[in-house]
């Protein structure tokens, strides 16, 4: 009985192929929407997990001052780091898999007639392992050269990019400000980070050689502290400020000038911030399946109204009310997931042309697709139970006179 109906059903549909084809266009637009939104908010997140890991792996930051509260936020003045900072927490902190102390000026590096406003960076040769940034060319820094605080510079690849263009940089002699350094190697690119820096915009020297030369102190900015795999980077950020207060003479109840920012809390933060977004959009464009299902519902009550002698002469022939129910009910949700199927292949090319727009990674998901398809579903019976309910209940001499 049920194939028979299902072929009655296509029928119907094949008779008025341009008003079905209008019906399931609100679901078409529903499916596609909520596959599409939730297939690039689903890309969106993971390029942003990628871009923060880039900064560096199992990466714990320490800063002074007081973390920013937001975006933007400045951090309150407060003492610098110290090498001997440094070296106490890679003395008495067991888990660290390597650390490097850091300082950073903005300066104008000049190469000829060419110049470029960049970041000047100092620090040792642990920044490119903690950072997990290897050279494209060159070499890292000798022992003599970080010892001696000599002029020798690593440069990113946009500064490499703005100084040399297709040039060969290395050996070559550009100057920081008025002071001359020797080029001794390149950094691989990295990009921008997930906060819009461009992380290749850089130049990278010895530590000592930005204390003595640059600076004039023997401060550090920021340290930089690669936790071991395995280890979990609650607990070293637990002893690195326990460790810290005690070097920096603060009060159980004092609060802290200085914090420790975990990559991975960041990680989690922006990933579930992504997430809820991406889940909202999901939502407003779930809003066009239930317009798609206002409109099966219009044109199967209009259906029932032109059909009402053959729904008469069916009942007055011996039909049951069930079979009459399950006629209609079977023609709205043959329609809606129809309606479905295209929703679904619209939905995955335009998730991956948009994907490929905003340049973000496609990250199909089967299981969106598998929800919208079940949801389209529902959305044929639960919109179409009342026309199919309503023809079921014709009063077959009723509908007989009916014109």
């Amino acid at each position: 009985m049920f194939g028979e109906t299902l072929l009655l059903a296509l029928r119907e549909i094949r008779r008025n192929v341009l008003r079905s084809s209008l019906t399931i266009l609100g679901v078409v637009i529903g499916v596609a929407a909520v596959i599409t939104m939730v297939t690039i908010g689903g890309g969106a997140t993971v390029q942003v997990a990628n871009q923060i890991k880039s900064l560096g792996s199992n990466l714990l930051t320490v800063r002074p001052g007081q973390q920013p509260r937001g975006p933007g936020g400045a951090r309150q003045a407060a003492k610098l780091f110290e090498v001997k900072d440094v070296e106490a927490i890679e003395r008495e902190i067991s888990g660290i898999a390597a650390l490097t102390p850091i300082s950073s000026k903005g300066m104008l590096a000049i190469n000829a007639d060419l110049n470029w406003s960049t970041v000047v960076t100092g620090t040792d040769n642990a920044y490119f392992k903690v950072r997990d940034w290897p050279l494209a060319n060159g070499r890292v820094f000798t022992d003599s050269e970080l010892r001696s605080g000599m002029m020798a510079c690593i440069l990113g690849a946009t500064v490499r990019q703005k100084l040399f263009g297709a040039q060969d940089p290395l050996d070559a002699t550009i100057r920081l400000g008025a002071l001359s350094c020797q080029v001794i190697g390149v950094l691989a690119p990295k990009g921008q980070s997930t906060f819009g820096m461009d992380q290749d915009d850089l130049v990278v020297i010895p530590l000592r050689a930005f204390q003595r030369r640059l600076a004039g102190n023997q401060y550090v900015d920021t340290i930089y502290v690669s936790v071991r795999d395995g280890v979990a980077t609650k607990k070293i950020q637990a002893d690195i400020e326990l460790l810290m207060r005690e070097r920096r003479r603060l009060a159980p109840r004092e609060e802290a000038d200085f914090y420790v920012m975990d990559m991975q809390q960041i990680v989690s933060t922006v990933g579930g911030a992504t997430q809820t977004l991406t889940a909202l959009l999901g939502a407003v464009a779930a809003v066009s399946l239930l317009v798609g299902g206002i409109g099966i519902m219009n044109i199967m009550l209009v259906s029932v109204t032109e059909r009402t002698r053959e729904i008469g002469i069916r009942l007055a022939v011996g039909a049951m009310e069930n079979e009459v129910l399950l006629q209609f009910l079977v023609e709205a949700v043959t329609l809606s997931l129809f309606g479905g199927m295209v929703g679904i292949l619209a939905g995955v090319g335009a998730a991956a042309g948009g994907a490929a727009l905003l340049n973000v990674p496609f990250v199909f998901n089967s299981w969106i697709v598998v929800v919208a398809f079940l949801f389209s579903g529902a959305v044929g019976v639960i919109f179409g139970y009342f026309p199919a309910r309503k023809a079921a209940q014709l009063d077959p001499i009723e509908a007989l006179r009916h014109e």
